[in-house]
């Protein structure tokens, strides 16, 4: 049985299944109930653990789970003894807990290319169920679909969100389904045709999703994949100079693009969404003041039926619609520090891995990371469901092969 468990092609379904769950969750939830995908996840947990028991000869374990993970999901631990809602944090905590070990499963049990298929697997499934459900509400029937929050404006050009929810998230999804099926691509793991056809269907949920926070996501992806390829072809021996004057220079961006941010925003039609999120942080910063160090207490997404979050805002949120300042609001300076720590060291390994690696799909997480990180100053998605699995594939599968513990080991 176990040996059966442990089999590659056990753990390929597996991992595709585990990548569908969180991806589909949105779509699950509504479906099926909470419990439901509970129930779901759970069982996946279940099949993981065992999974990894079966293949126990077989694993790299040697600094599995980086300790900046460790550390910041031990502080969303910590913070249940000073939460002001306790029994909710405990709920959020498991919840996070979950998707996390079952990314760590993914990185464990499927090696990098593996867990490109997989991914590209399911995304293309996703772009494809979103845009029949669109064709669907928008053309055939001429109706809505509330309780997923579709509008059927397909026929309008959009704005569309699929089966995410939102067409941010949506957009979000098709960022990194192009840098997956790209990567599938150039690395010739699928036909060039299917891959060819895959990347126009994530271009076109791109446009149809008409989300500006993407479009500007879409052109710092563009930077960043012509820094990649500018220093995979540097020599080795200069290659770390290069790769510290280019994040001297992406510092320096950051810095010039926030100076310059109202012209940028209105270039790429994102100034009523910043001038909306704008009034929910004005909102949320005397709450932040009053908790500063520690937090209010791990939440996850926002159960609005619950102070703070029901005198925050008039308007009920899911989140801060900004990572960062959502993590600071939950886990105080603490948390924000070792969060921080966590995605800092994990675009780091990334970016060295995929400048020091011959095969191009070491690229892959490097830019996953770069679409995640950027899209945190406008939405929250990495810090639940699918954008935290993906977060923790990335950050698992770069420190196996950058991990400082590996000398201590061999």
């Amino acid at each position: 049985m176990l040996e059966f468990l442990g089999s590659p092609r056990f753990s390929g379904a597996l991992s595709r299944a585990v990548v569908g769950a969180a991806f589909f969750s949105f779509l699950l939830r509504h479906l099926i109930g909470e419990a439901g995908f509970f129930a779901i996840l759970a069982s996946l947990i279940v099949l993981g653990a065992l999974g990894l028991i079966g293949q126990r000869e077989s694993l790299e374990w040697r600094g599995f789970i980086p300790i900046s993970l460790a550390v910041f999901i031990g502080w969303t631990a910590v913070s249940i003894f000073f939460s002001q809602y306790q029994w909710v944090t405990v709920g959020a905590i498991v919840y996070q807990v979950t998707f996390a070990l079952l990314g760590i499963y993914v990185a464990l049990a499927r090696d990098f290319i593996q867990i490109v298929r997989t991914v590209g697997d399911v995304l293309r499934a996703l772009i494809v169920v979103s845009l029949i459900v669109e064709i669907l509400v928008g053309l055939l029937f001429d109706t809505s679909f509330p309780f997923l929050g579709v509008v059927g404006n397909l026929a309008y050009g959009g704005p569309i969100q699929g089966v995410m929810g939102s067409r941010n998230d949506l957009g979000l999804v098709a960022l990194l389904a192009l840098i997956t099926f790209g990567t599938e691509v150039l690395t010739r793991s699928i036909g060039r045709g299917w891959g060819i056809a895959s990347i126009i269907a994530a271009a076109g949920t791109i446009i149809l999703s008409q989300s500006p926070v993407d479009l500007g996501v879409l052109g710092i992806l563009g930077v960043a994949s012509f820094g990649l390829l500018a220093l995979r072809r540097v020599p080795a021996r200069v290659r770390r100079f290069w790769l510290w004057g280019l994040g001297t220079a992406a510092i320096i961006a950051v810095i010039i693009a926030f100076a310059q941010r109202d012209t940028l925003l209105r270039l790429i039609g994102a100034a009523g969404d910043f001038k909306y999120r704008l009034a929910l942080w004005n909102h949320l910063f005397p709450f932040i003041q009053l908790h500063t160090l520690e937090g209010w207490g791990w939440s996850g997404i926002w159960p609005n039926n619950i102070y703070p979050f029901d005198a925050i805002d008039v308007v009920q949120h899911a989140s801060a619609l900004n990572a960062y300042l959502d993590v600071w609001f939950q886990l105080g300076v603490i948390g924000l520090f070792t969060f921080l720590v966590f995605i800092a060291l994990a675009i780091i390994r990334a970016w060295v891995l995929a400048t020091q690696k011959r095969s191009r799909v070491f690229v892959w997480p490097a830019l996953v990371l770069v679409a995640l990180l950027a899209t945190s100053i406008m939405e929250s998605t990495i810090l639940i469901e699918w954008g935290w699995l993906v977060t923790v594939v990335c950050a698992v599968k770069v420190a196996q092969h950058l991990s400082w513990r590996r000398p201590l080991t061999e």
